[in-house]
């Protein structure tokens, strides 16, 4: 892998050096301002990936050899973990949707309510006619 990342870097500095050539003698065009060093750089980058593609194909194809097996490796272990971790989730769901047995005490509701009302999730029941000038009244304040 390392001789490959040399020989890419080798051919981007021989493709950066032609069109530093070429942009210094004229031939092509230079960069507005500053700009002209990140001019070549690019230039020299949209020159050099092609050139590479083609020229390292063997080299390349060696190093995914080489890195293939370990590559297989971590991907079957990734995989294995998914897997371990996906079982626990659906274990404690079971756990959480099994019905509790039929001699167990069921829960309080009416905790749960007071509960409820007191984190003022929901409003106690109210009934009569003074209930319906306090929901008017509250109208009125909402408006």
């Amino acid at each position: 892998m390392l001789r490959y990342t040399l020989m890419r870097l080798g051919i981007f500095v021989g493709c950066f050096v032609v069109v530093w050539a070429l942009v210094y003698s004229g031939v092509a065009p230079r960069g507005l301002g500053a700009s002209n060093g990140m001019w070549m750089i690019m230039l020299a980058l949209v020159v050099s990936a092609p050139i590479s593609f083609v020229a390292l194909r063997k080299e390349r194809d060696r190093a995914s050899e080489r890195i293939a097996p370990r590559l297989d490796r971590s991907i079957d272990r990734v995989k294995s973990n998914l897997a371990a971790n996906r079982s626990q989730e659906d274990e404690a769901d079971d756990v959480a949707r099994t019905p509790a047995p039929a001699g167990a005490p069921a829960k309080d509701t009416a905790e749960d309510t007071a509960e409820d009302t007191d984190a003022g999730n929901a409003k106690p029941a109210e009934s009569g006619p003074d209930s319906e000038n306090a929901k008017a009244s509250e109208g009125v304040k909402a408006s």
